[in-house]
């Protein structure tokens, strides 16, 4: 099933980063087996941003992450997250987690279509970048147990 997403926008994310135009993926069984930016993502900038607070991982996920006093337990542990899923179902779980589980309270990082109650500064944005969630998949693969 492939997915347009939405063609042709410049995104300009809160905080001031901007995204490039929101790509296309294809779903693939349970995963998009394939890279929204066609490229490898950081491990290292993916940690950064699972415990960047304002990412909102850590607010509900704990993990390896020693230097974070508070974790959020109402999700998963993230640790080992690489050896319970593959590359394309985390990177599914990310972009819109609502197609696997539709009473899932995880946020749709990398959607912005059919979406209720979105505050006016985040409407017609993504939470995540393209290249952000490639670098949170690349980091969340490296967990294995």
């Amino acid at each position: 099933m492939s997915v347009p997403i939405l063609a042709g926008a410049l995104l300009a994310l809160p905080g001031g980063a901007a995204a490039q135009e929101l790509r296309s993926y294809t779903i693939i069984g349970d995963g998009i087996p394939q890279s929204l930016t066609d490229t490898a993502g950081d491990a290292t900038r993916g940690r950064a941003l699972v415990i960047e607070r304002s990412s909102t991982c850590i607010l509900c996920h704990s993990g390896p992450f020693p230097e974070q006093k508070f974790q959020g337990d109402l999700a998963p542990d993230l640790s080992g997250s690489g050896s319970r899923a593959s590359e394309g179902q985390l990177r599914l779980r990310l972009v819109d987690a609502s197609r696997l589980n539709a009473a899932t309270i995880m946020p749709s990082f990398y959607r912005v279509d059919g979406l209720d109650r979105v505050v006016t500064p985040w409407r017609g944005k993504p939470i995540l970048s393209a290249e952000q969630i490639e670098d949170i998949v690349a980091y969340l693969v490296s967990l294995r147990e």
